[in-house]
């Protein structure tokens, strides 16, 4: 467990990536700077969220592309990509392309489940074959064989000047180790480990054989690696959202206080038919989220987290929770930034 004598291993941050639909740019470079941001940091990885048809990253794969070129060692991940929207054998092509222009950095997180407002969506997104789509594990299983190299055809060879592969390319060998799933049951979380993935836990869990938000999220760590062929050492991560308030003004706090008072209620019970349990954001100084996360029954099985930041706050915001989480909430957890070359001392954010 991470108590004081263990420290927290790896430090990554998670962000929606929002922007103005009548200009989108200045926010996809907003997140692109924040990326960079995390990397000055020291941050180990940063993830971006997945929204289609709403005013947030609907291709992390190209932002993460970016990404990969204005930076040099900061993981770059995906905190989830729901499969229902994609093909399994185009996003393998698109995952690896990434991660061979990142040098191996890629984190691809993906999750299953029909679509949101699928009933409103599916003419434009599956015309005349919605009703025959297949939106479960068989769709994850096809993903992982892909990635993994096995056969996408049993076509190969050279035909005329083309010459063909029967596996998808590019092949980039180490990504298929750096699968994760973004699972929020027992069953996924069972599932994943059966299947040698890495399990993304979040804010948000099904409420099945309790309504405690802790000991949910621990019944799933515990399952997945209980399937895992590693065992203890199976890779688990958690995201919650967690705002230090250790060099924020007065205004962002009162901001920070009013968001989470907002979203606290539905924390209290399950939520709708899939009864979704959300945990509380964690708002405050360095030194009392560490006392709370150490509280957390979950957060004691893991060494890895991706904090996720909150959904509308300014720039500016974001790089005084990044900074606080880096420079003040990770030293309590007993993380340091891994050092590289050349390294003289934090930067200035701005």
């Amino acid at each position: 467990m991470p108590l004081p004598t263990r420290p927290l291993r790896k430090l990554g941050f998670l962000t929606i990536g929002l922007f103005d639909g009548d200009d989108p740019r200045p926010g996809h470079e907003s997140t692109l700077r924040i990326i960079e941001l995390g990397e000055r940091l020291g941050f180990d990885s940063a993830w971006v969220r997945h929204r289609h048809l709403q005013y947030g990253i609907s291709s992390p794969v190209a932002v993460l592309a970016a990404a990969s070129q204005r930076t040099t060692s900061i993981e770059l991940g995906t905190a989830v990509t729901p499969l229902a929207w994609e093909n399994p054998l185009r996003l393998a092509e698109d995952l690896a392309t990434v991660d061979i222009l990142s040098g191996g950095r890629l984190n691809a997180g993906i999750s299953v489940g029909p679509p949101f407002h699928f009933d409103q969506i599916k003419d434009a997104l599956y015309p005349g074959t919605a009703d025959l789509q297949d939106f479960g594990y068989e769709r994850v299983s096809r993903l992982l064989s892909f990635v993994r190299g096995e056969p996408a055809t049993d076509f190969s060879g050279t035909e005329g000047f083309e010459v063909f592969s029967d596996r998808v390319q590019p092949h980039s060998p180490g990504l298929g180790s750096r699968l994760w799933y973004g699972g929020g049951s027992l069953r996924s979380a069972r599932w994943a480990g059966e299947h040698g993935m890495n399990l993304l836990t979040s804010s948000v869990v099904k409420a099945e054989e309790s309504e405690d938000f802790a000991e949910i999220q621990l019944s799933h760590v515990r399952a997945f690696r209980a399937a895992h062929p590693d065992g203890e050492r199976a890779r688990v991560s958690q995201g919650l959202v967690v705002i230090p308030t250790d060099s924020a003004t007065p205004r962002q706090r009162a901001t920070y206080e009013e968001y989470a008072a907002k979203r606290l209620p539905r924390t209290a019970e399950p939520q709708g038919p899939a009864r979704m349990m959300f945990a509380p954001d964690l708002v405050g100084s360095s030194a009392e989220i560490a006392e709370g996360l150490y509280a957390h029954a979950a957060f004691r099985e893991i060494d890895e987290v991706a904090f996720a930041l909150p959904f509308t706050f300014e720039h500016e915001d974001y790089v005084q929770i990044l900074t606080d989480i880096a420079t003040k909430l990770g030293p309590e957890l007993g993380w340091r930034p891994t050092a590289k070359p050349g390294d003289t001392a934090l930067p200035v954010a701005g």
